[in-house]
């Protein structure tokens, strides 16, 4: 590799939870990466609202809505990115690109014609930060028979693999997933099932705050047996991978479908933090049994009822988080966006077919020039 693909790169993502915006300003060298600057940028509150309805499966109210949307959400990002430059004190032009994978609107990889969506115009965030950006990551791999995501394995494979002992990264977004990392042999990774998505969203009806800090709101209540099962029961996760999901999969409504009507809502809440750690534990030992230790990262990390439950079902599994071996949790998948900008800059693939179910390796992103 050339030192034309070293140096500084940002990464920005805003996922599943659209809970804010994660810039992270990475340095590359080689093979070392470092985390040199990452903070978050939160949504103006009504055009948050409106990406979550559309994220899980509302209807736009018209093509200009979404061509409006499309520039705001990348106005958003060009400022975090601008802001977090400017808060490190770095010379814009000193950083090789802005990796940007937008705003997840749909996310349809097993419709008749598979697609999946993330709005944030490219061109605006380039035309404002005045820095090359890469953009549109998953619509290859999508376009070429694979699921689109996760894309993050790749990343993980190449930081966090260790030959002497099988590991699982487990990111907790709005969606739970796995990359596998065997000892010896190929990476996987799929979804698991819903995490932070159903619990924040519950969390903001029934209490009025957007996510449940440290987990108070689940540990108040008992977890519903019975509840548990017919949500454990829906045919998704009974899919083998590659599989991928979203908003649109598992929502407020999908839970209103499996419920009684006469649940306490703290009780609720235990349960969907308690369907998180069986669906993941279950995934677990269904594809990587000899697993001896979790490395976890995304919002979910900083739930301690959350992360105790999952380490209650997986018995002599540690569990811990990627801050132990120097990657910090809260943005771990802004820096993967950075880094993917690189190898598309590098012209090197970062899809895993194996994860993805692609016809193959394929470059991944769409290199949107400063001028």
């Amino acid at each position: 590799m050339g030192p034309l693909h070293d140096g500084l790169y940002l990464g920005l993502i805003s996922g599943t939870s659209a809970d804010g915006i994660d810039a992270a300003l990475v340095r590359f060298e080689g093979a070392r990466c470092a985390l040199v600057r990452g903070d978050t940028f939160r949504w103006e509150p009504a055009l948050r609202t409106r990406l979550v309805a559309l994220g899980q499966g509302g209807d736009a109210k018209s093509l200009d809505e979404l061509g409006a949307l499309d520039v705001q959400v990348a106005e958003a990002f060009a400022q975090a990115a601008s802001q977090l430059i400017a808060s490190a004190r770095i010379d814009p032009r000193d950083v090789r690109a802005i990796g940007s994978h937008g705003q997840t609107i749909r996310h349809r990889p097993a419709a008749a014609h598979p697609f999946t969506w993330q709005i944030g115009d490219g061109n605006v965030i380039a035309e404002r930060t005045g820095i090359d950006v890469v953009a549109d990551f998953r619509r290859r791999d999508v376009a070429a028979g694979g699921q689109g995501a996760p894309l993050v394995p790749a990343f993980h494979a190449a930081l966090l693999h260790d030959a002497n002992e099988s590991r699982a990264v487990l990111n907790l977004g709005g969606i739970a997933n796995f990359t596998l990392l065997p000892a010896h042999g190929a990476v996987r990774g799929f979804d698991t099932g819903p995490a932070n998505a159903l619990m924040d969203a519950w969390c903001e009806r029934h209490h009025g705050t957007p996510f449940d800090a440290h987990g108070a709101f689940a540990a108040s209540g008992r977890i519903d047996e019975a509840l548990l099962a017919r949500l454990a029961d829906d045919p998704w996760f009974s899919l083998p991978p590659p599989k991928s999901s979203g908003r649109e999969q598992f929502h407020l409504d999908w839970v209103a479908t499996h419920l009684r009507g006469d649940e306490r809502p703290e009780d609720v809440q235990a349960t969907l933090l308690d369907l998180t750690a069986r669906t993941v534990a279950d995934a677990l030992r269904a594809h990587q049994p000899d697993t001896t230790r979790v490395l976890a990262c995304g919002g979910g990390v900083h739930n301690p009822v959350l992360l105790a439950r999952i380490a209650q079902r997986l018995p002599g599994v540690h569990v811990e988080s990627t801050s132990a071996h120097g990657l910090d949790p809260d943005f771990v998948e802004a820096m993967a966006f950075a880094w993917l900008a690189r190898e598309a800059i590098a012209g090197r693939p970062g899809n895993l077919p194996a994860v993805t179910g692609a016809k193959g390796p394929r470059v991944l992103g769409v290199l949107y020039p400063r001028n």
